[in-house]
């Protein structure tokens, strides 16, 4: 028989470390370091932690897809017409505005357009689902718990007027606490900068140098301002672009594929023929 005492659980030596009871969250934080210190969290759960503090303090405002950035669709758009746009931006969700922004009737899961390749009687207007609208002020812990409760995962932000500001996802509050949400589109961070898919175009890590993408694409581009890809196309945005937008210019189209409020993780690139340089938003 082992009379050996147990060994205390990882919440039990959290627990004893935090029985010194913080007086504000500025020593929460601290004692949370101290125990990443002494090797009792990891640096990924000190992160979602923090994430997590940092939630309850954000609204709705600092992480929502401005309105000018929206990807929707005209419900006076035939499927032949829409189809497309959903497919190049890969989004599950899209509000389905009647003509205005402003004036959101619904929301088009993209699944449902299977019925329409499927050869059965299809009504966009039938497809949709209630748009849910919420203020800028809203925090986010408070929301998160909305879609958890509601099972929703796409809301409206209105403006103190009544107008739409923009729109926020679930996955939009979540990053904030396990960071950049991984999908088809991501790889290894072992794996080279510059890759060559199957159908000719190239994976670029935005942090790959322009040296190195020049001598793989033979472009020129130079890197007196600019040492990065990541950089060179944020230039061209003239801001920070959003996952699903693209650039053309030097006879290249650049697609993003991840990036958050931040930063620019990865871009999609082919060539185009006899294009000028041009901006998609």
């Amino acid at each position: 028989m082992n009379d050996e005492p147990a060994k205390p659980t990882w919440f039990e030596r959290l627990g004893t470390l935090l029985l010194r009871e913080p007086e504000d969250r500025e020593q929460l934080v601290a004692l949370l370091y101290s125990a990443f210190e002494r090797n009792l969290l990891d640096a990924d759960a000190l992160a979602m932690i923090e994430g997590v503090l940092q939630v309850s303090e954000m609204q709705v405002r600092d992480v929502m897809i401005p309105r000018s950035q929206m990807d929707v669709v005209d419900i006076a758009d035939s499927p032949e017409k829409f189809i497309p746009y959903v497919i190049e931006t890969a989004h599950s969700r899209f509000p389905v505005i009647d003509k205005d922004k402003d004036d959101v009737i619904g929301i088009l899961l993209a699944k449902d357009l299977l019925r329409y390749y499927a050869g059965q009687e299809f009504n966009v207007r039938d497809m949709l689902r209630p748009a849910v609208y919420i203020p800028e002020s809203k925090r986010l812990n408070v929301l998160l718990k909305e879609f958890r409760s509601n099972r929703n995962h796409i809301a409206i932000v209105v403006d103190e007027y009544g107008g739409v500001a923009g729109m926020v996802t679930i996955e939009d509050v979540l990053e904030q606490i396990v960071g950049e949400i991984e999908d088809e589109y991501d790889y290894d961070e072992q794996e080279d900068n510059i890759i060559r898919v199957p159908d000719g175009r190239f994976r670029v890590k935005a942090q790959a140098e322009i040296a190195d993408f020049n001598e793989i694409m033979g472009t020129e581009f130079s890197d007196e301002d600019y040492d990065t890809v990541g950089g060179l196309v944020v230039s061209k945005f003239g801001r920070m672009p959003k996952r699903g937008e693209h650039v053309v210019f030097s006879g290249l189209k650049f697609n993003v594929l991840r990036a958050d409020s931040r930063r620019l993780y990865s871009l999609l690139v082919e060539r185009q023929e006899n294009e000028g340089d041009a901006t998609s938003t």
